[in-house]
């Protein structure tokens, strides 16, 4: 037995090396037919792998139901990273129906072996009360342990929690301190809503040099909200010289990866700038 787990950790390694291109050139096909014999054998990490490599389509075309099955089969052996894509594939009904019970039973098998990311989704269905009952003490529990862990989007979420005064007492300058931990790590949410705090004094000095800072921050990553917000600031001309143009510019790119009534928000904005320039600035 000690020899056939000696050849599944072969086996696992060779594939890795055919996935990850180390010392050979990288070939999905060849890391799957090696894969697929240590997973056969029940070689935990081989079976995860696989799952990946189905979950993304590497080399394969994606499937989302055979990703499941390997994703599985790792996870009933204790594999948390396993468990949580296995979580995450029921909360977004990829592959299975949508399943916010199931998923948070998968979540908190992760999440009581110390994966980040479980705990971190694990308290957003508190929050949101998928799956379970709406509890926002629970949801700080389970992001306060992923973001003391330098999880960015659960410090991002914890400063939310901070700042709308759920299930804790509104606190703006813990809200600030749990959104820089998140921003600095450049997560975009959390860099945009410190432009916010920035711009209207919450838990800090009003500051519209650093609210542009920040919004500029997110705004380059694509985050629309941000791009709306520099526009914004432009229009007025808060923190910089009006210029009606860059205006234009950002709430034009916010419009069009928004959607919804952001998008008509974003698209009332655009069309309203674009309404004091002249021809050649448009």
């Amino acid at each position: 037995k000690r020899q056939d787990q000696g050849r599944a950790n072969a086996q696992f390694n060779l594939g890795l090396m055919y996935d990850q291109g180390q010392g050979v050139p990288r070939d999905y096909a060849e890391a799957i037919g090696w894969y697929r014999k240590a997973a056969d054998q029940g070689e935990a990490s081989a079976q995860f792998n696989l799952g990946m490599i189905y979950d993304q389509g590497r080399g394969v075309p994606k499937d989302s139901a055979e990703a499941i099955h390997w994703y599985r089969k790792a996870a009933d052996q204790g594999r948390a990273n396993a468990q949580f894509n296995l979580g995450l594939m029921y909360d977004q009904g990829q592959g299975v129906p949508r399943d916010y019970a199931e998923a948070i039973r998968w979540y908190r098998k992760a999440a009581d072996q110390g994966n980040a990311a479980a705990q971190n989704n694990l308290g957003g269905r508190y929050r949101y009360g998928q799956g379970v009952t709406q509890d926002y003490a629970e949801a700080i529990r389970w992001f306060r342990k992923a973001a003391d862990q330098g999880q960015f989007d659960a410090q991002f979420n914890l400063g939310l929690m901070y700042r709308n005064g759920q299930g804790v007492t509104q606190d703006y300058a813990e809200a600030i301190r749990w959104f820089r931990k998140a921003a600095d790590q450049g997560q975009a949410n959390a860099q945009n809503n410190l432009g916010v705090m920035h711009e209207y004094g919450q838990g800090v000095p009003q500051d519209y040099a650093e609210a542009i800072r920040w919004f500029r921050e997110a705004a380059d990553q694509g985050e629309a909200n941000a791009q709306f917000n520099l526009g914004g600031m432009y229009y007025q001309g808060q923190g910089v010289t009006q210029d009606y143009v860059l205006a234009h510019k950002w709430f034009n790119l916010a419009a069009a990866r928004a959607t919804g009534k952001d998008n008509e928000k974003f698209a009332e904005a655009r069309d309203e700038v674009a309404a004091k320039m002249t021809a050649n600035q448009i």
